[in-house]
Protein backbone atom coordinates (compact mmCIF):
# COMPACT_ATOMS: atom_id res chain seq x y z
CA UNK A 1 0.00 0.00 0.00
CA UNK A 2 1.68 2.76 -1.33
CA UNK A 3 1.58 6.40 1.45
CA UNK A 4 -0.44 9.49 -0.18
CA UNK A 5 1.70 11.97 -1.56
CA UNK A 6 1.42 14.23 1.30
CA UNK A 7 2.20 12.27 4.03
CA UNK A 8 5.69 10.56 2.53
CA UNK A 9 8.86 12.25 3.59
CA UNK A 10 11.51 14.32 1.18
CA UNK A 11 14.76 12.79 0.70
CA UNK A 12 17.77 14.14 -0.97
CA UNK A 13 20.29 11.57 -2.12
CA UNK A 14 22.91 14.25 -2.91
CA UNK A 15 23.10 15.58 0.92
CA UNK A 16 21.78 12.18 3.00
CA UNK A 17 19.23 14.90 4.50
CA UNK A 18 15.57 13.34 5.33
CA UNK A 19 13.15 15.88 5.82
CA UNK A 20 9.38 15.53 7.76
CA UNK A 21 7.35 17.95 7.13
CA UNK A 22 5.43 17.35 10.49
CA UNK A 23 8.30 17.00 12.58
CA UNK A 24 10.45 20.59 11.33
CA UNK A 25 12.78 20.20 14.75
CA UNK A 26 13.84 17.01 13.57
CA UNK A 27 17.53 15.74 13.55
CA UNK A 28 18.41 14.85 9.79
CA UNK A 29 20.93 12.51 8.60
CA UNK A 30 23.64 14.35 7.60
CA UNK A 31 23.71 16.26 11.20
CA UNK A 32 23.87 12.81 12.40
CA UNK A 33 26.64 11.81 10.12
CA UNK A 34 28.27 15.29 10.80
CA UNK A 35 28.75 13.95 14.50
CA UNK A 36 30.08 10.79 14.09
CA UNK A 37 32.47 12.22 11.91
CA UNK A 38 33.62 14.66 14.83
CA UNK A 39 33.12 11.62 17.03
CA UNK A 40 35.16 9.34 14.55
CA UNK A 41 37.88 12.03 14.17
CA UNK A 42 38.54 12.43 18.10
CA UNK A 43 38.27 8.86 18.59
CA UNK A 44 41.49 8.66 15.84
CA UNK A 45 42.92 11.26 17.65
CA UNK A 46 43.13 10.00 20.99
CA UNK A 47 43.79 6.32 19.32
CA UNK A 48 46.83 7.79 17.85
CA UNK A 49 46.57 4.65 15.17
CA UNK A 50 46.90 2.21 17.49
CA UNK A 51 46.91 -1.54 16.95
CA UNK A 52 43.45 -3.13 18.60
CA UNK A 53 44.53 -6.13 18.05
CA UNK A 54 48.45 -6.73 19.35
CA UNK A 55 50.38 -6.38 22.64
CA UNK A 56 52.28 -2.81 22.39
CA UNK A 57 54.77 -4.79 24.37
CA UNK A 58 57.03 -5.97 21.23
CA UNK A 59 57.86 -2.44 20.81
CA UNK A 60 59.44 -1.90 24.47
CA UNK A 61 59.05 1.66 25.53
CA UNK A 62 56.60 3.73 23.44
CA UNK A 63 56.90 6.97 22.62
CA UNK A 64 53.37 7.96 23.48
CA UNK A 65 50.47 5.35 23.68
CA UNK A 66 46.70 5.14 24.67
CA UNK A 67 46.97 3.10 27.93
CA UNK A 68 44.24 2.34 30.26
CA UNK A 69 44.20 1.08 34.14
CA UNK A 70 42.51 -2.17 35.45
CA UNK A 71 40.62 -1.59 38.69
CA UNK A 72 39.26 -4.65 38.43
CA UNK A 73 42.37 -6.17 38.51
CA UNK A 74 44.00 -4.25 41.21
CA UNK A 75 40.94 -5.45 43.44
CA UNK A 76 41.70 -9.05 42.79
CA UNK A 77 45.46 -8.34 43.50
CA UNK A 78 44.46 -7.12 47.40
CA UNK A 79 47.01 -4.11 46.56
CA UNK A 80 45.14 -0.99 46.08
CA UNK A 81 47.45 1.41 45.29
CA UNK A 82 48.94 -1.09 42.67
CA UNK A 83 50.20 1.40 39.85
CA UNK A 84 50.22 -0.45 36.32
CA UNK A 85 48.92 0.70 32.61
CA UNK A 86 48.25 -1.95 29.90
CA UNK A 87 48.22 -0.74 26.25
CA UNK A 88 45.05 -0.45 23.84
CA UNK A 89 44.81 -4.18 22.80
CA UNK A 90 45.21 -5.84 26.16
CA UNK A 91 42.32 -3.56 27.22
CA UNK A 92 40.34 -5.11 24.75
CA UNK A 93 41.78 -8.70 24.56
CA UNK A 94 43.28 -9.28 28.21
CA UNK A 95 40.53 -6.67 30.17
CA UNK A 96 37.50 -7.51 28.48
CA UNK A 97 34.36 -6.56 30.99
CA UNK A 98 36.59 -5.30 33.45
CA UNK A 99 36.33 -1.66 34.66
CA UNK A 100 38.79 0.32 33.44
CA UNK A 101 40.29 3.83 33.65
CA UNK A 102 40.87 5.59 30.39
CA UNK A 103 44.56 7.77 30.88
CA UNK A 104 44.41 8.94 27.68
CA UNK A 105 48.53 9.01 26.87
CA UNK A 106 51.41 8.21 28.67
CA UNK A 107 55.33 8.60 27.06
CA UNK A 108 57.74 6.07 27.08
CA UNK A 109 55.78 3.46 28.44
CA UNK A 110 55.87 -0.25 28.37
CA UNK A 111 52.64 -2.63 28.50
CA UNK A 112 52.29 -4.24 32.45
CA UNK A 113 49.61 -6.19 31.13
CA UNK A 114 50.41 -9.81 32.27
CA UNK A 115 53.88 -8.86 34.68
CA UNK A 116 54.10 -9.29 38.21
CA UNK A 117 51.33 -6.40 38.73
CA UNK A 118 48.61 -9.10 37.49
CA UNK A 119 48.76 -11.77 39.22
CA UNK A 120 45.41 -13.31 38.32
CA UNK A 121 45.46 -12.12 34.86
CA UNK A 122 48.24 -13.25 32.63
CA UNK A 123 48.32 -11.41 28.94
CA UNK A 124 46.34 -13.09 26.25
CA UNK A 125 48.30 -11.50 23.24
CA UNK A 126 52.19 -11.75 24.51
CA UNK A 127 53.07 -13.96 27.08
CA UNK A 128 56.57 -13.84 27.52
CA UNK A 129 56.78 -10.73 29.44
CA UNK A 130 59.59 -9.33 32.45
CA UNK A 131 58.51 -9.18 35.60
CA UNK A 132 58.42 -5.38 36.16
CA UNK A 133 59.03 -2.44 33.61
CA UNK A 134 61.56 -0.33 35.38
CA UNK A 135 61.63 2.39 33.44
CA UNK A 136 57.73 2.94 33.78
CA UNK A 137 56.60 6.11 35.51
CA UNK A 138 53.02 6.33 37.01
CA UNK A 139 51.07 8.97 38.80
CA UNK A 140 48.38 9.40 40.66
CA UNK A 141 45.98 9.01 37.09
CA UNK A 142 46.88 5.33 37.52
CA UNK A 143 44.26 5.32 40.75
CA UNK A 144 41.56 7.66 38.97
CA UNK A 145 42.82 10.93 40.78
CA UNK A 146 43.77 14.12 39.30
CA UNK A 147 45.01 17.45 39.58
CA UNK A 148 45.95 19.03 42.93
CA UNK A 149 42.53 18.23 44.52
CA UNK A 150 43.24 14.28 43.69
CA UNK A 151 39.54 14.04 43.14
CA UNK A 152 38.46 11.37 40.38
CA UNK A 153 36.48 12.87 36.79
CA UNK A 154 34.22 13.42 36.62
CA UNK A 155 33.80 14.29 40.17
CA UNK A 156 30.52 13.12 41.43
CA UNK A 157 30.51 16.11 44.54
CA UNK A 158 31.81 18.41 42.09
CA UNK A 159 28.85 20.58 41.08
CA UNK A 160 30.67 23.04 39.19
CA UNK A 161 32.71 20.54 36.42
CA UNK A 162 35.63 22.40 35.19
CA UNK A 163 37.46 21.82 32.15
CA UNK A 164 40.61 19.80 33.26
CA UNK A 165 44.37 20.27 31.05
CA UNK A 166 47.05 18.14 30.99
CA UNK A 167 50.41 19.05 32.23
CA UNK A 168 53.18 18.00 29.70
CA UNK A 169 56.04 17.38 32.07
CA UNK A 170 54.03 15.33 35.23
CA UNK A 171 51.06 14.26 32.88
CA UNK A 172 48.74 14.57 35.06
CA UNK A 173 45.22 16.41 34.22
CA UNK A 174 44.83 20.18 36.03
CA UNK A 175 41.39 21.85 36.63
CA UNK A 176 41.69 25.30 35.06
CA UNK A 177 40.65 26.75 38.60
CA UNK A 178 43.36 25.37 40.18
CA UNK A 179 45.93 25.92 38.03
CA UNK A 180 47.02 29.16 39.56
CA UNK A 181 47.09 31.06 36.86
CA UNK A 182 44.47 31.63 33.88
CA UNK A 183 45.08 30.80 30.32
CA UNK A 184 45.52 33.54 26.94
CA UNK A 185 42.04 34.98 26.81
CA UNK A 186 42.04 33.46 23.58
CA UNK A 187 43.03 30.38 24.21
CA UNK A 188 46.48 30.56 21.83
CA UNK A 189 48.55 27.80 23.75
CA UNK A 190 50.14 24.84 22.71
CA UNK A 191 51.10 23.48 25.96
CA UNK A 192 50.42 23.69 29.44
CA UNK A 193 53.24 23.19 32.59
CA UNK A 194 52.37 22.98 35.95
CA UNK A 195 52.73 24.82 39.00
CA UNK A 196 54.63 21.77 40.35
CA UNK A 197 56.61 21.32 37.27
CA UNK A 198 57.80 25.11 37.03
CA UNK A 199 58.96 24.77 40.58
CA UNK A 200 60.79 21.28 40.13
CA UNK A 201 62.26 22.50 36.75
CA UNK A 202 63.32 26.11 37.44
CA UNK A 203 65.06 26.36 34.27
CA UNK A 204 62.12 27.12 32.56
CA UNK A 205 61.49 30.48 34.01
CA UNK A 206 63.86 31.51 31.78
CA UNK A 207 62.45 30.63 28.45
CA UNK A 208 58.87 32.40 29.92
CA UNK A 209 61.43 35.78 28.77
CA UNK A 210 61.85 36.94 24.96
CA UNK A 211 64.12 34.68 23.57
CA UNK A 212 66.68 35.08 20.66
CA UNK A 213 65.63 32.76 17.60
CA UNK A 214 68.92 32.91 15.60
CA UNK A 215 71.79 29.96 16.11
CA UNK A 216 74.86 31.03 18.36
CA UNK A 217 76.94 29.13 19.70
CA UNK A 218 76.66 30.45 22.95
CA UNK A 219 74.32 28.82 25.51
CA UNK A 220 71.48 30.45 25.73
CA UNK A 221 70.16 29.24 29.23
CA UNK A 222 73.42 30.95 30.64
CA UNK A 223 72.38 34.50 28.48
CA UNK A 224 68.95 34.25 30.12
CA UNK A 225 70.10 33.72 33.64
CA UNK A 226 71.99 36.85 33.91
CA UNK A 227 67.94 38.10 34.42
CA UNK A 228 66.87 39.13 37.93
CA UNK A 229 66.08 36.03 39.88
CA UNK A 230 62.63 37.36 40.94
CA UNK A 231 61.69 37.77 37.32
CA UNK A 232 62.15 33.80 37.29
CA UNK A 233 60.59 32.50 39.97
CA UNK A 234 57.34 31.63 38.70
CA UNK A 235 55.77 28.90 40.60
CA UNK A 236 52.29 28.63 38.92
CA UNK A 237 51.11 27.35 35.68
CA UNK A 238 52.48 28.47 32.18
CA UNK A 239 51.56 28.41 28.96
CA UNK A 240 53.23 27.63 25.74
CA UNK A 241 53.07 28.61 22.31
CA UNK A 242 53.11 26.18 19.22
CA UNK A 243 56.97 25.65 18.39
CA UNK A 244 58.80 26.55 22.06
CA UNK A 245 60.51 23.48 22.38
CA UNK A 246 62.44 24.40 19.42
CA UNK A 247 64.02 27.73 21.54
CA UNK A 248 65.28 25.40 23.78
CA UNK A 249 69.17 25.35 24.43
CA UNK A 250 70.80 22.24 22.90
CA UNK A 251 74.06 23.24 23.36
CA UNK A 252 76.39 20.41 25.60
CA UNK A 253 75.75 21.39 29.14
CA UNK A 254 72.16 21.87 28.35
CA UNK A 255 71.58 18.11 27.05
CA UNK A 256 73.48 16.85 30.47
CA UNK A 257 70.66 19.12 32.56
CA UNK A 258 67.76 17.36 30.33
CA UNK A 259 69.62 13.77 30.76
CA UNK A 260 69.76 14.14 34.47
CA UNK A 261 66.71 15.73 34.99
CA UNK A 262 65.32 13.00 33.00
CA UNK A 263 63.36 14.86 30.75
CA UNK A 264 64.82 14.51 27.44
CA UNK A 265 61.61 14.34 25.56
CA UNK A 266 61.62 17.85 25.67
CA UNK A 267 63.69 18.38 22.85
CA UNK A 268 61.49 15.24 20.66
CA UNK A 269 59.69 16.80 18.11
CA UNK A 270 57.61 13.61 18.18
CA UNK A 271 57.00 13.83 22.08
CA UNK A 272 53.93 16.37 21.93
CA UNK A 273 50.19 15.27 22.05
CA UNK A 274 50.06 17.45 18.68
CA UNK A 275 52.47 15.06 16.88
CA UNK A 276 50.79 12.17 18.20
CA UNK A 277 47.40 13.38 17.52
CA UNK A 278 48.15 14.00 14.01
CA UNK A 279 49.64 10.52 13.46
CA UNK A 280 46.41 9.05 14.61
CA UNK A 281 44.52 11.08 12.13
CA UNK A 282 46.50 10.39 9.22
CA UNK A 283 46.62 6.74 9.80
CA UNK A 284 42.96 6.72 8.65
CA UNK A 285 43.27 9.44 5.85
CA UNK A 286 43.11 6.17 3.25
CA UNK A 287 40.93 4.24 5.31
CA UNK A 288 36.66 4.90 4.45
CA UNK A 289 35.16 6.92 6.81
CA UNK A 290 32.00 5.51 8.33
CA UNK A 291 29.98 8.28 5.82
CA UNK A 292 31.67 7.45 2.89
CA UNK A 293 30.52 3.68 3.62
CA UNK A 294 26.89 4.92 4.62
CA UNK A 295 26.44 7.31 1.60
CA UNK A 296 27.80 4.09 -1.01
CA UNK A 297 25.26 1.80 0.62
CA UNK A 298 22.09 4.10 -0.13
CA UNK A 299 23.08 4.73 -3.46
CA UNK A 300 22.61 1.61 -4.36
CA UNK A 301 19.23 1.34 -2.63
CA UNK A 302 15.80 2.75 -4.54
CA UNK A 303 14.33 5.91 -3.32
CA UNK A 304 12.42 4.07 -1.11
CA UNK A 305 14.86 2.16 0.51
CA UNK A 306 16.41 5.31 1.25
CA UNK A 307 14.06 6.28 3.02
CA UNK A 308 13.20 3.39 4.77
CA UNK A 309 17.39 2.97 5.88
CA UNK A 310 17.26 6.80 6.88
CA UNK A 311 14.53 5.96 9.12
CA UNK A 312 16.03 3.21 10.76
CA UNK A 313 19.40 4.88 10.89
CA UNK A 314 18.04 7.89 12.73
CA UNK A 315 16.22 6.06 15.09
CA UNK A 316 19.02 3.78 16.19
CA UNK A 317 21.49 6.29 17.00
CA UNK A 318 18.72 8.38 18.88
CA UNK A 319 17.77 5.10 20.90
CA UNK A 320 22.35 4.11 21.28
CA UNK A 321 22.72 7.62 22.56
CA UNK A 322 19.95 7.59 25.13
CA UNK A 323 20.71 3.49 26.21
CA UNK A 324 24.55 4.36 26.64
CA UNK A 325 23.54 7.90 28.46
CA UNK A 326 21.80 6.06 31.53
CA UNK A 327 25.71 4.09 32.05
CA UNK A 328 26.81 7.39 31.97
CA UNK A 329 24.49 9.25 34.34
CA UNK A 330 24.91 5.74 36.73
CA UNK A 331 28.87 5.80 36.37
CA UNK A 332 28.17 2.10 34.84
CA UNK A 333 30.55 0.22 32.56
CA UNK A 334 29.42 -0.73 29.24
CA UNK A 335 29.41 -4.46 29.06
CA UNK A 336 29.10 -6.86 26.56
CA UNK A 337 26.11 -8.29 27.49
CA UNK A 338 24.95 -5.09 27.67
CA UNK A 339 25.60 -4.69 23.91
CA UNK A 340 24.24 -7.88 23.39
CA UNK A 341 20.67 -7.04 25.30
CA UNK A 342 20.23 -3.96 23.39
CA UNK A 343 21.16 -4.99 19.87
CA UNK A 344 18.80 -8.30 20.83
CA UNK A 345 15.70 -5.73 21.89
CA UNK A 346 16.12 -3.89 18.11
CA UNK A 347 15.98 -7.30 17.14
CA UNK A 348 12.75 -8.28 18.99
CA UNK A 349 11.11 -4.89 17.71
CA UNK A 350 11.79 -5.21 14.02
CA UNK A 351 10.00 -9.14 14.15
CA UNK A 352 7.09 -7.81 15.73
CA UNK A 353 6.98 -4.74 13.23
CA UNK A 354 7.53 -7.13 10.44
CA UNK A 355 5.06 -9.41 11.36
CA UNK A 356 2.49 -6.26 11.73
CA UNK A 357 3.43 -5.39 8.38
CA UNK A 358 3.46 -9.01 7.01
CA UNK A 359 -0.85 -8.81 8.34
CA UNK A 360 -1.26 -5.21 6.43
CA UNK A 361 -0.12 -2.59 8.03
CA UNK A 362 2.14 -0.13 6.23
CA UNK A 363 4.79 1.27 7.97
CA UNK A 364 5.29 4.46 6.56
CA UNK A 365 1.08 5.82 6.20
CA UNK A 366 0.23 7.37 9.87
Amino acid sequence: MACPDNKEPNTSCETGKLVDDEEDNGVTLEEILEEEAQLEEDANAVLGGSDDANCTYRLGYVNRQALYACVTCRQRSGNLTQLAGVCLACSYHCHDGHELIELYTKRNFCCDCGNSKFPTNKCTLATEKSELNENNSYNQNFLGKYCTCQKPYPDPDDTNPDEMVQCIMCEDWHHNKHLGSSPPPDQDYSEMICGQCMEKYPFLNAYLQPIETEQTSVCRLSKLEAIEKDQLNVKKATFWPEGWRNKLCRCEKCLALYADKKIQYLTDDQDTVEHYEQKGKMACVNRPSNNERLMEALSSLDRIQQVEAITEYQSFAAELKDYLKTFADNKRVVREEDITEFFGRLKERKRRRLDGESAGMPHFCR
